[in-house]
């Protein structure tokens, strides 16, 4: 569901996760050879795409040019071939690097309405004139990151598109960013979005193949100050795709009422036995450093010990290249660790 552990707030702590994901998305075969990441001209014809918040289609009489976007859908959007005029949410960090939900955008070009979690400059984003503002959606939730307050003056700016990455797999997730970027002018049949598509289908087959042949017990974690925290696959995306794949991951006995991770304090952080640990590298989250140096009992997990600690993120971007990405992570953890 929801993407990122915020222990502090239990908006945020539900936000956390992210659904299942599925395997291989449909996108035409290659043609040209267009960079990606130029901007793509979108066609002058009628513009219609679903609204899976009400289940309405959006329709407006010409392609939007003036699109702003939550910073993880924009980074779709940019790996697929399409620029948007600004962004809100994470996307950079304290020091200007890009956050994980950036991708492959290069941020210091970008216009940022807001990089953090109650932002978004209404004013800056009327002036620059927008036709369509679109974000993730979560079941009880509106437009991600779009704060609720100033959701209805947003909207009476430009419509809104709101698309759900609560429920479906990854693979239907995947060709829903893929559909609206088609729906802005991205050319699915390139040469680049072809290789993107082969890529994500080879990393899916690379985790297939290292848990077959080299089968382990794997944790994936949350770290936060209060807590270590379990994740249940079956609630989000990349670990449930993985699962799918025949990776074997721990099922926490006691899941938060959200059902997305179970909280063991410091000194109970033993109760799952694992070969491989798999920590969240979202910003936010205890870094392995941080665990290692300041957390005893964490130091002291046999996959810790045993140098099996491995990144993986919760809130993938939703291109077949960001999904490859975060696969071929897993893979290469998998390939690497040994049974204990």
């Amino acid at each position: 569901m929801p993407l990122r552990a915020y222990p502090a707030l239990s908006r945020r702590r539900l936000l956390s996760a992210a659904g299942g994901l599925g395997a291989a998305s449909v996108l035409a075969a290659c043609t040209g050879g267009d960079d990606p990441a130029e901007e793509t001209d979108a066609e002058s014809g009628p513009f219609s795409f679903l609204d899976e918040r009400d289940q309405e289609n959006v329709e407006l009489e010409a392609v939007p040019t003036k699109v702003v976007a939550f910073t993880g859908l924009a980074a779709a959007l940019y790996d697929y071939g399409v620029e948007v005029a600004a962004v809100f949410g994470p996307t950079t960090l304290a020091d200007g690097a890009p956050d994980l939900q950036a991708g492959r955008m290069p941020v210091e070009d970008l216009t940022v309405l807001g990089n953090a979690w109650g932002e978004f400059d209404v004013e800056k984003y009327a002036e620059l004139g927008p036709e369509l503002i679109v974000s993730h959606y979560y079941e009880g939730f509106d437009l991600w990151f779009v704060p609720e307050d100033r959701l209805e003056e947003v909207e009476s700016l430009a419509p809104g598109i709101g698309i759900e990455v609560s429920q479906p797999t990854l693979d239907q997730i995947i060709d829903r960013h893929a559909a609206l970027a088609e729906a802005l002018g991205a050319d699915l049949g390139s040469e680049e979005n072809a290789a993107g598509v082969e890529r994500f289908g080879a990393a899916a087959g690379a985790v297939a193949a290292a848990a077959a042949e080299n089968p382990l017990k794997v944790l994936a974690v949350g770290a936060w100050p209060d807590g270590l925290y379990i994740a249940n696959p079956p609630t989000f995306n990349l670990l449930a795709k993985s699962v799918e794949l025949g990776v074997d991951v721990v099922v926490p006995e006691n899941p938060d009422q959200n059902s997305y991770w179970e909280l063991l304090s410091w000194e109970n952080v033993d109760k799952y036995a694992a070969d491989a640990i798999f920590l969240d590298t979202r910003t936010g989250n205890l870094t392995a450093e941080q665990l290692a140096a300041e957390y005893p009992t964490w130091a002291a997990l046999p996959a810790v010990a045993a140098g099996q600690v491995y990144g993986w993120n919760a809130e993938p971007v939703y291109s077949h290249i960001g999904g490859a990405v975060e696969l071929e992570r897993i893979a290469e953890g998998l390939t690497s660790a040994r049974a204990l």
